[in-house]
């Protein structure tokens, strides 16, 4: 994927989610957290396979296979349990919130945007355009 059109993959959800409630620095941080928890899904495969510093109970698969209610609660669940631990984890979640107002849009979000694409293998120039894109585009 360009970086162009990822780019405006992910304006196209910040609009949705902003008629929901949701600020530009909201939409950006739990896009955050959830790329977070994405990408340490897949650097735990092959070809990386490297340890995963998500507990198993909070990781991406676990998220992924839950829908409404049940994943409003595990994900809120998941970002106070993450931001307990010491090290990295404390730092990245502590005091992280659920800033999502509809199940349907976080499954959404979660399965359609973030799910969709294979994060670990972009390049970094790639995800930073990226980010920079959405930031020239909020400041429009």
């Amino acid at each position: 994927m360009n970086t162009s059109t990822l780019v405006q993959k992910l304006w196209n959800y910040c609009n949705v989610l902003r008629d929901d409630g949701m600020s530009y620095g909201d939409y950006v941080e739990q896009l955050t957290y959830l790329l977070f928890l994405k990408m340490a899904d897949e650097r735990s495969r092959p070809p990386y396979s490297q340890p995963s510093p998500i507990p198993a109970p909070h990781a991406w698969p676990a998220l992924r296979a839950r829908d409404g209610d049940d994943l409003f609660d595990h994900y809120r669940h998941t970002l106070d349990e993450l931001g307990k631990h010491k090290g990295t984890l404390g730092l990245i979640f502590g005091k992280a919130q659920n800033k999502f107002q509809d199940p349907a849009k976080l499954r959404r979000v979660i399965a359609d945007l973030i799910d969709a694409e294979d994060w670990s293998a972009m390049g970094a120039d790639v995800k930073g355009d990226a980010y920079e894109g959405l930031l020239e585009k909020n400041a429009q």
